[in-house]
């Protein structure tokens, strides 16, 4: 039988909250007098989820490098380990007498949820004391929004939990650890340039670079599927993986008595709606598997054998229409899209094709870097456009193109197989008369003479039904319902 050696520790379990600072359970640790163990599982289970893929655990690797360089300079070390919780938690249970686990409470996938469960009745089997923090206004088991709003602007003002790390009683127990695979170590060690690198660090030096310069043109550029990569915050994935704070970045921008720029008025009013729609998820996770709005049950998509082929052209970027293929390209490369063109992608796929939104949305958690349950799930629905209160935004592919990329230099960077041709002919090359077509010095791919469907003859009737199950009366009713939970009433 081992022998417990310790009477008391806290450990601080790092989900995705990958930093060190304004870190509420850190902070509440380095106030207590038992050592500290700080702690990250690379999961089995969400290893195996298919929403998540390599581009997500190389950035959470590269998080916990930044970590552990910030910890050597106080002597600690981030104990990471390929562990399923229950076996991590039992195995420590059999070497300290009195635990104490706290984390930030997560709003996550039903599987995190579900882990969460059963470590719930394992911890209080094994007598370990486990504390959670919400975490940016997301309030658990909410049941009214009414005082929503005015709490989050609370936690968005009150001070930083700042952590003096080199003050705080630190323990390192390595015999605690198992390695990690050589399957799961592999891609993590694989450097990728084309994606942003994961880090406290580099979470502050964009943060930083965005509020010096970049915002300038961040209201202008938005939409823009290429110029948004450098004038958009580019925080979103160290937010999603909680490599810094929505407070902080909040309070970096906005300053007591100074006035904001247009372009940063913006981008704050952004701030608010990322944990808005991650209350939504917190209030109705069910969202992960159902409409929100359940009248949309018996929607008619598509579920022939030439759907399954049409979804593997959207997934892949080869349905013929040029800017949903550079879209999907670029995302499956950079790990980056831009908000207008990621709800293209979606419209294209549930309005276009007439393709349940449920058999994409898995395939972008995977090409999103940023991916974030709590905004994945509510943003899919809300785009393809199930909710039945929001409006209805059917997005054309090749008006967004003409509006977002009228030199087609987005376009030609993705779908170089088209590059050659013509802007007049470039977003919708199946429309180019045949005697044009004989004038091109290259020809034009088979697939973009005859895309996977014609958007401008689909559409018509498509978008005849979709507003037809609008103004149901069953969609209207549950739409009701959907308000009184998630809006946020008005201040007065």
């Amino acid at each position: 039988m081992t022998q417990k050696t310790s009477p008391a520790i806290t450990v601080v379990w790092f989900k995705r909250d990958l930093r060190l600072q304004d870190h509420a359970p850190l902070h509440y640790a380095a106030s207590q007098s038992a050592p500290v163990l700080p702690l990250y599982l690379f999961e089995p289970d969400m290893m195996a989820d298919p929403h998540h893929s390599d581009r997500h655990w190389r950035f959470v690797w590269q998080s916990l490098l930044d970590m552990q360089q910030q910890l050597n300079a106080v002597g600690a070390a981030m104990h990471v380990s390929y562990d399923t919780a229950a076996d991590f938690f039992t195995r420590l249970a059999s070497k300290y007498q009195h635990i104490t686990v706290v984390s930030y409470a997560e709003t996550g996938l039903a599987c995190t949820y579900q882990r969460d469960q059963q470590l719930t009745r394992l911890f209080k089997t094994l007598g370990i004391v486990w504390q959670e923090y919400s975490c940016s206004g997301v309030i658990r088991a909410l049941s009214t929004r009414r005082h929503w709003l005015r709490n989050w602007q609370d936690v968005m003002t009150a001070p930083q939990q700042t952590t003096a790390l080199n003050s705080m009683h630190w323990l390192t127990d390595l015999s605690l650890v198992t390695r990690l695979p050589k399957a799961l170590s592999h891609p993590l060690n694989r450097p990728n340039n084309a994606m942003q690198t994961g880090g406290e660090t580099h979470a502050h030096e964009t943060l930083q670079s965005f509020i010096h310069s970049r915002h300038q043109h961040y209201h202008r550029h938005i939409s823009s599927p290429l110029k948004s990569f450098n004038s958009c915050s580019r925080l979103s994935a160290y937010l999603a993986w909680g490599n810094i704070s929505i407070r902080q970045v909040y309070q970096a921008i906005v300053i007591p008595g100074s006035k904001l720029p247009a372009s940063l008025r913006a981008f704050v009013s952004r701030l608010h709606w990322h944990c808005h729609f991650i209350q939504k998820f917190e209030s109705e996770c069910e969202q992960q598997f159902r409409h929100i709005n359940t009248a949309y049950a018996a929607f008619p998509y598509r579920d022939d054998d030439k759907s399954a082929q049409h979804l593997n052209a959207w997934q892949t970027g080869n349905t013929g229409i040029p800017m949903v293929d550079a879209c999907m390209r670029s995302v499956s490369e950079t790990g980056y899209l831009n908000f207008r063109m990621r709800a293209m992608l979606v419209s294209f796929l549930s309005h276009y094709l007439l393709i349940d939104w449920r058999r994409g949305v898995q395939h972008l958690a995977r090409q999103f870097l940023d991916f974030e349950p709590g905004i994945h799930y509510p943003q899919f629905q809300m785009q393809a456009g199930v909710t039945g209160t929001n409006t209805l935004r059917i997005y054309n592919p090749v008006k967004q193109a003409q509006d977002n990329d009228p030199n087609g230099d987005f376009i030609r960077r993705w779908v170089p197989e088209i590059a050659h041709l013509p802007n007049e002919d470039l977003f919708g090359p199946w429309q180019m008369p045949p005697i044009a077509q004989l004038s091109l010095q290259q020809p034009i791919p088979q697939r973009y003479i005859a895309p996977v469907i014609n958007p401008e003859e689909v559409i018509v009737k498509h978008r005849e039904l979709l507003w037809q199950w609008r103004e149901r009366d069953e969609v209207k009713h549950h739409a009701k319902r959907i308000i009184a939970r998630h809006s946020n009433p008005s201040p007065r």
